[in-house]
């Protein structure tokens, strides 16, 4: 860590250069943002890890400590710092011009970041079991809402023969996404998929995808820890713990997330119309504009289901995530208004308390 212009006294606004920031994806852009914060001595930084109410930033003189405060932090946010008596704090949280969020894996009616700001989404699935295109519908359904473009990663590739079988496939199911076959341990791919990727990176997946391992190979050595997985079932252990955000050496930053176990839906539809655009196509064709593609007549969607233009694993991929996107939205509609009823009632009880008091 180093101390910064908001503990260093010897070092004035008018010194300010983002330098440092630079390879965690300062720009023009957030430099006018930055300007719109009061010139009180604040800083820029970037959050490059959150921890138990505290946090890593990048800053233009270095990666800091500093106090989260009361700010839902994430890794890849943009933030302005403020010295908080001997420490650093966060003041401000900027904008976010991205964000992929799941459904909180505690199934309650929240749903839980996993990175901000990010440009390119990364899944990563193994090669060396069977593919899980249900599991990577999911993911593409959360990078499509997130604003990011994503880009599938099929890992482990030296251990397929016919790694074009396989790429065919997924590609099948992810249309207006780039699907590449990559092996960490061998190189074949990396060098592709360095090129395609652009911005801030997101690297999300099962455990045992081997994540942390083609992290590695992007960031041109091994920064993250890695392990085997287990024979049997083909399962990895969370070798990554935290999201962590690190500089790319060909530009760029990338984080790097947990093995994701639950991948919940969380007001993802038009992630869900960008997944099955195919299904979107053929719904506009309806008879009914609230066909539910179940039973009606004139369904289109049903029509290509039997006509085989539509693979019925597809719709029932679709369906399912549509089903579970609905619910979590219900349960979140129901937790506003319990929230909207406790604010009136408490104002009510306020109310009839003030009429009391002056003896009313």
């Amino acid at each position: 860590m180093v101390r910064s212009a908001l503990i260093d006294p010897r070092i004035t606004p008018t010194m300010f250069d983002p330098g440092q920031l630079l390879p965690y994806g300062w720009n023009d852009t957030l430099s006018d943002t930055f300007d719109n914060y009061p010139a009180d001595g604040r800083e820029p930084g970037r959050v490059i890890r959150v921890d138990r109410g505290r946090c890593d930033v990048a800053t233009p003189a270095g990666v800091v400590r500093a106090l989260a405060g009361e700010h839902p932090l994430c890794t890849g946010d943009w933030v302005t710092l403020h010295p908080h008596g001997d420490e650093i704090a966060v003041a401000d949280l900027l904008p976010r011009r991205s964000a992929i969020v799941r459904s909180s894996a505690s199934g309650r009616s929240e749903g839980q970041l996993l990175a901000a700001n990010v440009d390119t989404v990364v899944i990563a699935a193994a090669l060396d079991t069977a593919l899980d295109l249900g599991r990577i519908e999911r993911l593409l359904a959360l990078a499509w809402e997130s604003g990011a473009q994503p880009v599938v990663a099929l890992t482990k590739s030296d251990t397929v023969q016919d790694v074009s079988l396989a790429t065919a496939e997924v590609a099948a199911v992810a249309p207006g996404a780039t699907v590449l076959a990559v092996s960490a341990d061998t190189g074949d791919g990396i060098d592709v998929l360095t090129a395609v990727i652009d911005g801030t990176v997101a690297l999300i997946g099962p455990s045992g995808a081997g994540k942390s391992t083609l992290a590695n190979a992007l960031l041109g050595e091994d920064v993250l820890a890695t392990g085997r997985v287990r024979e049997g079932d083909h399962k990895g252990r969370h070798t990554t713990a935290h999201r962590e955000l690190l500089p790319l050496p060909s530009g760029g930053a990338l984080i790097d997330t947990p093995g994701l176990r639950g991948v919940g839906m969380w007001d993802t539809a038009d992630g869900i119309d960008k997944t099955f655009p195919e299904i979107e196509e053929f719904a506009a064709q309806c008879r009914f504009a609230d066909c539910s593609h179940t039973a009606e007549p004139g369904c289109a969607v049903l029509d290509a289901l039997e006509r085989g233009a539509l693979p019925e694993r597809r719709l029932a991929s679709y369906r399912k995530l549509i089903r579970e996107n609905g619910w979590i939205a219900s349960r979140t509609d129901a937790r506003l208004r319990a929230e909207r009823e406790r604010e009136w009632k408490s104002i009510a009880r306020w109310q009839r308390q003030m009429y009391r008091s002056r003896g009313h």
